[in-house]
C-alpha cells in the first residue's frame, strides 16, 4: 500500500521515538486496564466490609497508577507529535526535491495546481493520519483485547454483550470506510480544480480586467467552489450521523449491562464491584473501537493522498542526471547543434528537425522566424530545459546530456521569454546567478542593462515582479544574467518590451561585457539583429537559411519577406 510504503520510508530516522511512543502507550493502556479492577476491589472488599484502611490503601494505589497513566499519556502524545511532524516535513521535502528535478515536460504532465496540492494538503492529510496512528496503534488493540479478557474475567456470563457491541461497531466502521473512500478521492480532485482556477485568476487578473471578464471568472470560481462544497457537505453529513450512532451503541450497551447485570447481582452470580468493573471494561472496549473509528475517518483520505504523493515520487523525470558525468576540458562557450531534432511528448510531428550549426565565443548568433517555428524550443535545448529527441547539443565539445547541472549553469545562462522575478529585493534577485557578487558588480550589471530606475539595491520586488513594468522586469533579468558571468548568453526574445532606443543602448553596453562570450539571441525585430555575425532563419521546424544580414537579403526569400513586412509596419 502506498500509504504504508511512504510513511515507513520516512519513519526510519525516527525509530527511537516510535519505540518510546509504543512503550509509553503500553504503560498508559495497562494502567487504564488496571484501574477498574482496583475499583472493583474497593467496592467488593473495602466498602462491602467497611474496611476503611483497605479503602485508603487501594485508593492510594489507584492514585499512583492514575498519576503514572497521565504522565505516560502526555509523554506519548509529545513524542508522537514530534515524530509525525518530522515525517511530514521529510515527505514534503521529498516532494519538493522531486518536483525541483522535473523538466518542463514533467511539469506540464502534472500541472501546477495539483503539484501545489500534493506538496501541501496531501502531505498534511498523511501527516495527520500518521499522528492518529501513533497515538492509537498500541492503545487501541491492547485496550480492546485486554478489555475483553478483563471483562470476561469479571463475569463470563455476559461476554455475549461484548461480542454484540463490538460487532455492531465494526459494521458501522466498515460501512463508513466504504462510503468515504470515493468521496475523499473526489474531494482531492475538486481541491486541485479550485486551486487551479484560483491560481489562474490571480496570475491573470490584468487580462481578466482588461477584457471585462470578471463575471465570467466569478462564475468559474463559484462552480468550482460549489463542487468542493457539495462533496464536503456529503462527507460532513456522514460524520454528523456517525457520532450519534456510536453514542447510541455505547448507551445501549451500558443499559444492557445494567439490565442483565442487575438480574445476575440479584441472583448472587456476580458482585456489585465486578459488575461496575465489567461496565467500565465494556466502555474501554468500545472506546478502543472508537479509536479505530477515528482512524477509519482519516484513512480513506490519507490513502487517496498517499497514492497521489506516490505517483509523484515514482514519476521518472523526462530529463535525468547522467549516470557518468563528463566535464568539458575548457570553459570557452562553444555551442554546437549536431543534426538535432525534438518532438514534444504526445506530438505527431517534431517541432525541430535536423538542426545543425555552431556558435563560437566572441560572436553573436541570432535566430529569427515566424511564430511557432521552434525558436524558443531550440535555445531551451542548450541549458537542457528539454532533451533532444535525436542528435547532440554540445557545449565546449561535450553533450549537455552528459554534463552535470552545475557545469551547465556555470557556462550557460538564459533570459527566458517570460521575465520572472522573485519576491525580495533587487540585490537578492541579481545574486541568484552569483551569490558572491559584490555591490559594485550588481551596479555595473544594472548600468549595462539600462536599469536606471533602480535607486537602491534594497528596492523591494514583489512575487513575479508585479510592482515593476514589463520593460523593467526584462532589464532586471538581463542584469541578473550579466551578474552570473556565463560563457554562453541566451536571450529568448528578451528585448521585446523595450523601446527601440533602450534596446539599442542595452545591446551597445553589452558588447564589452559579452566580448569573449557566445551570444545567442532569439528576436522578432530585424533591426535589432542586423549586426549579428550569424543569423539563422527558421521556418516550419527547420533552418531554411543562414548568413549575415547582407547575405540573407541577397539569398533568402523568407528573410526578405520578414524584412519587407517589418518595413511596411514601420512605414
Amino acid at each position: 500500500m502506498d500509504l504504508v510504503r511512504i510513511v515507513a520510508r520516512a519513519s526510519r530516522p525516527y525509530a527511537g521515538y516510535i519505540t518510546v511512543v509504543m512503550v509509553l502507550q503500553l504503560i498508559t493502556t495497562l494502567a487504564t486496564l488496571y484501574l477498574p479492577d482496583l475499583n472493583a476491589q474497593i467496592i467488593d472488599e473495602g466498602v462491602a466490609n467497611a474496611d476503611v484502611p483497605y479503602i485508603w490503601r487501594v485508593g492510594a494505589v489507584m492514585l499512583a497508577v492514575a498519576f503514572v497513566q497521565v504522565i505516560a499519556a502526555v509523554a506519548a502524545v509529545w513524542f508522537a507529535s514530534r515524530t509525525a511532524m518530522g515525517v511530514g516535513r521529510d515527505i514534503r521535502s521529498d516532494v519538493y526535491s522531486r518536483v525541483s528535478s522535473f523538466s518542463a515536460e514533467d511539469l506540464s504532465y502534472f500541472g501546477t495546481p495539483t503539484l501545489v496540492t500534493r506538496g501541501t494538503n496531501d502531505v498534511q492529510q498523511v501527516q495527520m493520519a500518521y499522528l492518529l496512528f501513533l497515538n492509537f496503534m498500541v492503545a487501541a488493540p491492547i485496550m480492546a483485547i485486554g478489555g475483553i479478557i478483563m471483562a470476561v474475567r469479571q463475569d463470563p456470563g455476559m461476554s455475549w454483550l461484548v461480542a454484540l457491541a463490538v460487532a455492531v461497531l465494526a459494521v458501522v466502521v466498515g460501512v463508513l470506510i466504504a462510503v468515504l473512500m470515493p468521496l475523499f478521492k473526489s474531494m482531492q480532485g475538486k481541491l486541485d480544480a479550485i486551486n487551479g482556477v484560483l491560481r489562474e485568476q490571480i496570475a491573470g487578473i490584468r487580462v481578466v480586467r482588461a477584457f471585462g471578464r470578471e463575471d465570467h471568472e466569478l462564475s468559474r470560481f463559484t462552480e468550482a467552489n460549489e463542487d468542493i462544497t457539495r462533496v464536503s457537505l456529503n462527507i460532513g453529513r456522514i460524520f454528523v450521523m456517525l457520532f450519534p450512532v456510536i453514542m447510541l451503541i455505547l448507551n445501549l450497551a451500558t443499559a444492557a449491562v445494567l439490565w442483565f447485570g442487575g438480574h445476575r447481582v440479584d441472583q448472587g452470580l456476580v458482585q456489585v464491584g465486578s459488575l461496575t468493573a465489567f461496565m467500565q471494561y465494556l466502555m474501554q472496549i468500545l472506546m478502543a473501537v472508537m479509536m479505530g473509528t477515528f482512524m477509519a475517518m482519516m484513512l480513506p483520505r490519507a490513502i487517496v493522498c498517499a497514492r497521489r504523493i506516490a505517483e509523484l515520487l515514482s514519476h521518472a523525470p523526462a530529463i535525468r542526471a547522467p549516470e557518468q558525468e563528463l566535464r568539458p576540458a575548457a570553459r570557452e562557450g562553444v555551442v554546437e547543434f549536431r543534426d538535432v531534432s525534438y518532438t514534444y511528448p504526445g506530438a505527431d510531428e517534431p517541432v525541430l528537425r535536423n538542426i545543425t550549426f555552431t556558435a563560437h565565443p566572441g560572436t553573436t548568433t541570432a535566430i529569427i522566424g515566424s511564430t511557432g517555428a521552434g525558436k524558443t524550443t531550440l535555445v531551451s535545448l542548450i541549458p537542457r530545459l528539454h532533451a533532444a529527441t535525436s542528435g547532440q547539443v554540445c557545449v565546449d565539445g561535450t553533450d549537455v546530456t552528459a554534463m552535470s547541472r552545475a557545469d551547465i549553469v556555470d557556462r550557460v545562462s538564459m533570459v527566458p521569454q517570460k521575465a520572472y522575478l522573485f519576491s525580495g529585493t533587487v540585490a537578492t534577485n541579481l545574486r541568484m546567478g552569483n551569490p558572491g557578487a559584490t555591490d559594485e558588480q550588481l551596479w555595473e550589471a544594472l548600468r549595462i542593462a539600462q536599469a536606471t530606475f533602480v535607486d537602491s539595491l534594497d528596492m523591494p520586488i514583489s512575487q513575479g515582479g508585479t510592482n515593476v513594468s514589463g520593460g523593467q522586469r526584462q532589464r532586471l533579468c538581463i542584469a541578473r544574467m550579466l551578474v552570473a558571468q556565463p560563457k554562453v548568453y541566451l536571450f529568448d526574445d528578451s528585448f521585446s518590451a523595450l523601446d527601440a532606443i533602450t534596446d539599442e543602448r542595452v545591446r551597445e553596453a553589452m558588447k564589452a561585457a559579452t566580448r569573449d562570450a557566445t551570444v545567442i539571441v532569439v528576436a522578432q525585430r530585424v533591426a535589432s539583429i542586423s549586426g549579428a555575425d550569424q543569423i539563422l532563419v527558421m521556418e516550419a521546424d527547420e533552418i531554411v537559411a543562414r548568413g549575415t544580414h547582407e547575405e540573407l537579403l541577397a539569398t533568402s526569400t523568407t528573410y526578405q519577406e520578414i524584412v519587407d513586412s517589418q518595413q511596411e509596419v514601420d512605414a
